[in-house]
């Protein structure tokens, strides 16, 4: 029975909360308005990512990867190369469309709609698009705005729908890593160890991807001690004011079950991890043990890569990403200095370490090539995401200013966007950062002109062509479907219908085959075709002389 003592206890306590300043609610969206706009910001990126993917000609690396993927659906045939220094999920997650479709309808099937442009290239849009949605998992931990001014920033992208709508290792590279941290993230909120099982599936695929995956790793480590810590260096400096826990870890262990079958979740996870990677790298074990081997020693050739080639100054990632991507690295900055002067949201602060540690670790690489900024911009749209956030936050719940920022940002990236990806796609001028030494279109007006003498010769497939020039990359890809084409790539004899050599080789090509080949021009100044920057082509037909 209370007291009176305790009643009077109980009413003074009363009193004392009644008169207490009440705490405002953080902000939100409606739930309806989440939902619309996520759909909208998906359907748009998925336009931007899939429209027309034949349009951009394939670029030098992106031919050499469609080779291996011939040699892996023709001959069952891939076998990892140290020297190649990527890795094997690209090909074998292609690989399936053709597969499939072999074992339904036939090789010849296989290759029409297998093997062509827009499959190879579906492959690698629908992982950007799929990265889009990890981000939309993450809106519990970042909050609705930030989470929605996140996947708006990445939807429009420049350099995020450029690489989706390119055949090489980046964007299934940044997919994996993405979602190994959601994983993570799942498995410490939910303790349910499927995800830290799906968290070693996503890290194993990111190492089987790309050597890079050493650097990211570090990198995420650093950012998650960083997490752990700074907030506990934050608090002892100013005596814990404007820090408020957001999440506990304290019951953590016990939750699963103790240390126990903590060790047992991370040794299963390890196993995995270990096993995906054996299986993948020794192309499911035809080529064991030495395909294991290989993916060790390849970071030994990898730690030497870029030493002469492909070296640019130290600020040169912040230069590209100022030029192209204003609107991450700007809200990105500002998204880091909220975090680090109120660390009260761990994801934020865990992306900030993340976003702006991986441009240091990269820009401390003398080698440096465009694609690898999609690395950056992740984790830039996701603290640039909780920039608006909080500003949304300190403005009550006012979405004047916010939607101010986000469609500034939206409109430049948009704009930047179509122009890069639909217009400029071959423009290697300084300002488009991502055309890095890119295909010109000419080259697919060479292989048409090709197709049609192949045509009109009869022979369709089976024409010859001989190729002296030196430079060809990413010709062996468009004409696959030719069976008999030499890569010489020097001067060589050649009675075949048809000869490609470089402008460099005009004067011997004429020494050499005199009056038996034409020049067959293009429609562009010269009558050569381009290739890339500093490399043009030229097409020779032989001359059917009537006797």
């Amino acid at each position: 029975m209370a007291t009176s003592s305790t009643k009077s206890n109980a009413s003074r306590k009363s009193k004392k909360d009644a008169s207490a300043p009440k705490v405002q609610p953080v902000p939100d969206l409606p739930e309806r308005v989440w939902q619309i706009t996520a759909i909208a910001i998906f359907c748009l990126a998925a336009v931007l990512r899939l429209y027309d993917l034949n349009l951009v000609p394939l670029h030098h690396d992106e031919g050499v990867n469609g080779n291996f993927l011939l040699s892996l659906v023709r001959d069952g045939r891939w076998n990892y190369d140290p020297r190649n220094y990527h890795g094997p999920t690209l090909y074998y997650f292609t690989a399936i469309v053709p597969w499939v479709i072999k074992l339904l309808f036939g090789t010849e099937a296989s290759e029409t709609y297998g093997l062509n442009t827009i499959v190879i290239r579906l492959v690698t849009a629908l992982f950007g698009l799929a990265t889009i949605g990890l981000v939309f998992l993450l809106r519990r931990r970042l909050g609705t705005v930030a989470t929605l001014t996140a996947a708006l920033l990445l939807a429009i992208s420049p350099g995020a729908v450029y690489l989706s709508r390119y055949y090489i290792h980046e964007s299934l590279f940044v997919f994996f890593t993405l979602g190994a941290v959601v994983a993570a993230i799942r498995f410490y909120d939910q303790r349910n160890p499927v995800y830290l099982i799906v968290a070693a599936i996503s890290a194993a695929m990111l190492f089987a991807t790309k050597e890079t995956a050493m650097i990211s790793a570090g990198v995420l480590i650093i950012a998650l001690v960083g997490t752990y810590l700074y907030p506990r260096i934050f608090a002892a400096l100013f005596n814990g004011r404007m820090l408020r826990r957001s999440d506990s870890s304290a019951s953590f262990v016990d939750d699963l079950g103790g240390f126990g079958l903590l060790g047992i979740c991370i040794g299963v996870a390890l196993i995995v991890f270990v096993l995906i990677n054996v299986v993948l790298y020794s192309s499911f074990f035809k080529n064991y043990p030495q395909g294991v081997y290989d993916s060790l020693s390849t970071f030994k050739v990898w730690s030497k890569t870029g030493q002469t080639a492909h070296v640019h100054p130290l600020l040169t990632y912040v230069r590209w990403l100022a030029y192209q991507e204003a609107g991450p690295l700007a809200l990105g900055i500002v998204g880091a200095v909220f975090v680090i002067i109120r660390p009260v949201n761990r994801l934020a602060l865990f992306v900030g370490l993340w976003a702006f540690g991986l441009i240091a670790a990269y820009s401390l690489v003398p080698y440096k090539t465009p694609w690898l900024a999609l690395n950056f911009i992740i984790p830039l749209s996701l603290v640039g995401g909780y920039a608006v956030q909080r500003i949304f936050e300190l403005e009550r719940g006012q979405l004047r200013l916010p939607v101010a920022l986000v469609v500034l940002a939206s409109l430049l990236g948009l704009y930047q966007t179509i122009d890069l990806n639909f217009f400029n796609y071959d423009n290697d001028s300084t300002y488009y950062v991502y055309v890095y030494a890119h295909t010109k279109r000419g080259t697919k007006d060479l292989v048409d002109v090709i197709d049609r003498i192949a045509k009109e010769g009869g022979q369709g497939g089976k024409t010859g062509i001989t190729i002296v020039s030196p430079d060809y990359w990413p010709l062996p890809w468009y004409l696959r479907h030719y069976s008999r084409v030499g890569y010489y790539g020097r001067m060589s004899p050649s009675t075949e219908p048809l000869i490609i050599a470089s402008t460099g080789q005009r004067a011997e090509i004429e020494s050499l085959f005199g009056g038996l080949y034409e020049e067959v021009p293009s429609s562009e100044s010269g009558g050569a075709f381009g290739l890339r920057p500093g490399v043009d082509l030229l097409l020779y037909r032989r001359i059917n002389r009537q006797p």
